[in-house]
């Protein structure tokens, strides 16, 4: 067991450093031992971690997937020794969070900048994304997700709350191609989208029995950032489904009105999920409950 935790340790600080020589220095021990040890490794699993030369080392192509898992393993080794020398309740480490591109920066990053400054050990790598990720094989912490989830087993997920959608457009566009009054004259108007790949394209709109479906229009413009569909919308481009925490700050202004709403009102969950685990750690768990504070704070966002 001590041999394959300083493998680990070896090939890391060998990466790191650039060489074995560099390791060993870093280690107090010999480049050969450094070598040995990476070696024992390499044959303990069975894949070649490293090509190596007279002159430098680089990773080979399973060497990059180890390297990544074995630095979330030294780190969550360190993050937790700083959580027991601090008093085990105090958040300390490195938070990664994913969330989506336009309603994390909106909504979710300003919390989570707050949460960091009231807590000056708890640091956040934070990435946007529209699309699933793979939080495991990620390293992520926490991730924010609008929409139906698929069955994850080694996920936890809390509802936050639901976002309403609203099919809107400019008042210079409805002047000048009339208000859509039946589904049936969307044929005539041009609709947007925010564009998403692999995924059939349309909006969701409520039928006579109540139900949402996916319905098809007459996409015109297919724009990826949901800032980006409410310029477009504003600019008079063409109708747009916004959700209510873009949409009402432009129709309360009067800049955006609302069209069709006996076919609006869709809604989608809006949840937020961290991996299972016996331990949830504090700097993860300060984060989960910061999140779950807000949408009780902004319900009129998290809209239930």
């Amino acid at each position: 067991m001590e041999d394959r935790f300083i493998g680990i340790k070896a090939f890391v600080t060998a990466i790191d450093k650039g060489s074995f020589t560099a390791a060993a220095e870093t280690l107090g021990l010999t480049g050969s031992a450094i070598g040995k040890s990476i070696a024992k490794l390499e044959h303990r699993i069975g894949v070649q971690l490293l090509h190596r030369t007279t002159r430098r080392i680089d990773l080979t192509t399973e060497g990059e997937v180890y390297l990544a898992s074995c630095r979330r393993i030294i780190e969550e080794l360190d993050n937790t020794e700083a959580m027991l020398k601090a008093g085990h309740k105090k958040p300390v480490g490195r938070v990664r969070v994913d969330l989506p591109t336009t309603f994390g920066r909106k909504h979710i990053l300003p919390t989570l900048l707050k949460l960091g400054a009231d807590n000056p050990s708890l640091d956040f790598a934070v990435t946007f994304s529209d699309q699933a990720v793979d939080m495991v094989a990620e390293g992520i912490d926490v991730t924010v997700r609008i929409g139906l989830l698929d069955n994850y087993p080694d996920l936890i997920a809390r509802k936050l709350g639901e976002q309403r959608l609203f099919i809107c457009a400019a008042p210079s566009y409805l002047e000048r191609n009339g208000i859509p009054q039946h589904l049936s004259d969307l044929a005539n108007h041009d609709c947007m989208i925010g564009w998403r790949k692999a995924r059939r394209q349309g909006w969701l709109i409520k039928t006579e029995t109540g139900e949402m479906e996916l319905t098809d229009i007459n996409i015109r413009h297919e724009l990826t950032d949901g800032d980006a569909l409410l310029q477009a919308c504003v600019q008079g481009c063409g109708l747009a489904q916004l959700p209510n925490w873009l949409a009402e700050p432009a129709i309360k202004a009067g800049i955006l009105i609302p069209v069709l709403m006996e076919y609006s009102g869709g809604t989608m969950p809006i949840h937020v999920l961290w991996q299972k685990t016996w331990h949830l750690q504090p700097k993860v768990r300060v984060t989960i409950d910061a999140l779950t504070s807000l949408s009780e704070l902004e319900a009129d966002i998290f809209s239930n």
